[in-house]
């Protein structure tokens, strides 16, 4: 019987996200998974698309950002990311995730950087993933817990302080729900002032909820910096004592002092990675972007403003400046403007290319969404690493940088049948022209779509075509750890 698809992709390059040499073939798709790969020449299909000259590569997955409020927002919202080829993307980073808490008034920053209360309005994950399967995302959501989120709520905003046993026992609680609702771990963000005064003993409590379930523990450490070396420490021993993988979040070596340390930073985690499960994620850029902390700034690292509550109109401009317009010190202007968010040139681009070419590097953008003016890793990062990275520089092979970006990107969050092309799988891919990808999103110009990406397919369905935009599908579901998605009727 001669096969027939709904889709079949003929004549593609394709990089099967394994990182083994890339091949030539065709590949069949019949609803939300791959049939048939290999010489599909007596295969007819609904829709066939001429691949040659061109890469197939399993969908990206991004492993680091804060798109809990995009997702929801459809397919424009997300064509910073399907734009890139991504069609999964990790939510509830830093300590930050849209649930479980409601807010009644602006949350205490970085929680705002998903928006004000009107956002706030989910009391358990399961309202927030009944949200996704009733209007869908048009790419694939896997969901952390934030700390953060759960100290606000059990310690009703006093979170200037350790919290007691009743409030660690109740955030638990809290976790375990949501882990049993389809989340599949657990986040801190132990750098921000609502997190930052949390012990190692209360993070290791509310983390408890984590064994049972088999979630992963994913952490924007206590210190980047001087201290990276204890908190990394700190994060093993956290992963340790709640039997829990870890995943060390955007890992760097913050500001000029520390430059060089990744060389002391990736032997620590080779040894720890010994005895238990630990990697960590990176983005392919030498400046990183966060809220605006006055008491932080710092005249040897330059701050880009993305965005303003009370001046709007700075976004885009760099805090010395308007400090040097105002005839004020940088603390001032920036205490002047926040609410605040900024672009911070903080790290040194000999520790980037050494992180992300380590072997247990994978990459996730951590792009704002809502940022007035974003970092241009939220539109860029995943060409980048095709482009810049593995082509240009020859860091690492185009194979090598696909396997980044997808199946060791699933393995490290136990996502089932995604992240390679393989049949049986998921038809979550990415048509790519291996000689010309690049990201065209600069630090001046950062809203840009990518160069090379030609089309993105999300469970089957085509979410992103390049010249067009963004398709009308919604075909993302919601992913969890070690679980399989229902098949699609």
């Amino acid at each position: 019987m001669t096969l027939r698809c709904d889709l079949i992709i003929r004549d593609a390059t394709i990089f099967d996200g394994s990182g083994n040499p890339r091949f030539q073939g065709d590949v069949g798709i019949t609803g939300d998974r791959i049939a048939a790969i290999g010489d599909l020449g007596a295969a007819t299909a609904d829709r066939e698309v001429i691949a040659t000259g061109n890469a197939l590569a399993p969908g990206f997955i991004d492993a680091h950002t804060h798109d809990d409020r995009a997702v929801l927002c459809g397919p424009e919202c997300m064509l910073c990311k399907m734009s890139q080829g991504v069609t999964t993307v990790v939510v509830g980073n830093c300590g930050i995730s849209l649930s479980p808490v409601r807010m009644k008034s602006r949350p205490q920053p970085p929680l705002d950087l998903l928006g004000d209360e009107s956002w706030w309005t989910f009391d358990s994950f399961g309202e927030y993933a009944a949200r996704l399967a009733v209007d869908p995302s048009p790419v694939n959501t896997y969901a952390l817990i934030g700390h953060m989120s759960l100290r606000v709520e059990a310690m009703n905003g006093d979170t200037l302080r350790a919290a007691t046993d009743k409030e660690a026992a109740h955030m638990q609680a809290r976790l375990a729900a949501a882990l049993a609702e389809g989340a599949s771990g657990f986040s801190t963000g132990l750098y921000y002032p609502p997190n930052m005064h949390a012990p190692t003993s209360e993070v290791i409590a509310v983390a408890e909820a984590l064994r049972a379930a088999g979630g992963i523990y994913v952490t924007h450490m206590r210190d980047e910096a001087n201290d990276v070396l204890l908190s990394i420490e700190e994060t093993l021993k956290i992963g340790r004592d709640v039997g829990a993988p870890v995943l060390i979040s955007h890992h760097k070596c913050s500001m000029p002092e520390n430059f060089g340390r990744s060389i002391d930073t990736l032997p620590s985690i080779d040894r720890a990675a010994k005895r238990q499960q630990v990697d960590f994620d990176v983005y392919p850029y030498y400046a990183g972007s966060t809220v605006l902390i006055p008491e932080r700034v710092r005249d040897d690292v330059p701050a880009r403003i993305t965005w303003s509550i009370p001046n709007p109109e700075v976004a885009g401009r760099f805090l010395a400046d308007l400090a040097r317009d105002w005839n004020l010190s940088l603390r001032q202007a920036a205490e002047k403007i926040s609410p605040a968010g900024g672009i911070f040139y903080q790290m040194d681009e000999a520790d980037v290319q050494r992180i992300l070419a380590h072997p247990r590097a994978i990459v996730g953008s951590d792009g704002l969404p809502h940022d007035a003016y974003p970092h241009p890793r939220l539109w860029g990062t995943f060409p980048r690493v095709l482009g810049h990275y593995a082509r240009d520089l020859g860091l690492f092979s185009m194979e090598e940088a696909v396997r980044k970006m997808t199946s060791r990107t699933a393995e490290v969050f136990g996502m089932t049948d995604r992240g390679t092309i393989r049949v049986g799988s998921y038809a979550d891919l990415v048509l790519f022209d291996p000689t010309t990808v690049r990201d065209a999103s600069t630090y001046e110009n950062p809203i840009q779509v990518s160069h090379g990406i030609l089309e993105t397919w999300v469970n089957g369905q085509s979410a992103y075509v390049y010249g067009q935009g963004a398709t009308e599908a919604r075909a993302g579901r919601l992913v969890s750890r070690n679980r399989t998605n229902p098949r699609s009727d």
